[in-house]
């Protein structure tokens, strides 16, 4: 719990760095952020977000990692990871009225976090011309994302998909084995093998 403003501002100060190198931010601009935004705390294995909570938020993660996942046919696929300075959000399709998403957000670290509603960012949005600017080069960098997570599902080798990976500078060390197999759409055994064939594959290069 945020005990007095000098807390408060000092949990907010890595959120307001990161959204500054994108475009000065006001004085009042960061006061909404200040009066609207909560700092919470979650165990690993826990859950930020599920499907029986409602999706009115948006996450700014400071410490830990964390992954989304669906569950199809009583299995949970892993479908992305996120790490100490992004933004974190469960799918949500505009156009659906429904309040709810079908993805969980599940810590695989303990974690810290900074709720930022959604109610504030649509506000920000019609009263401060840098929030669309703002919005605009984030979501540049979401799609980015998303584009190389589309390319990584349709490599049809599983040596192909993982040295993909392992060259997107993501770090893998820190992503339990069991979800990193389920993001690759692979087994657990044929992760183990491909990690073997790709130290392989590596010192090949090298020699």
């Amino acid at each position: 719990m945020i005990k007095n403003e000098a807390e408060r501002e000092s949990y907010l100060n890595p959120l307001l760095n990161y959204l500054g190198q994108f475009h000065p931010l006001s004085q009042e601009f960061i006061r909404h952020y200040e009066k609207d935004c909560s700092h919470f705390s979650i165990k690993k294995s826990k859950f930020v977000l599920s499907p029986a909570d409602s999706n009115n938020s948006i996450f700014f993660l400071l410490k830990g990692v964390v992954r989304g996942f669906i569950k199809e046919d009583n299995k949970d696929i892993s479908t992305w990871f996120g790490f100490e300075q992004q933004f974190i959000e469960a799918a949500r399709n505009p156009e659906e009225k429904s309040k709810y998403s079908v993805e969980y957000i599940q810590a695989i670290e303990d974690c810290e976090l900074i709720r930022i509603p959604y109610s504030l960012t649509n506000f920000l949005y019609g009263a401060y011309p840098e929030a669309g600017i703002i919005a605009r080069k984030l979501l540049a960098i979401h799609y980015y994302a998303a584009t190389e997570r589309s390319t990584l599902a349709r490599i049809p080798t599983a040596l192909g998909r993982y040295l993909r990976l392992e060259q997107s500078g993501m770090n893998l060390s820190r992503i339990p084995q069991r979800y990193l197999a389920s993001y690759l759409g692979m087994r657990l055994e044929t992760l183990s093998r491909i990690k073997n064939r790709a130290a392989e594959h590596t010192i090949l290069k090298m020699a």
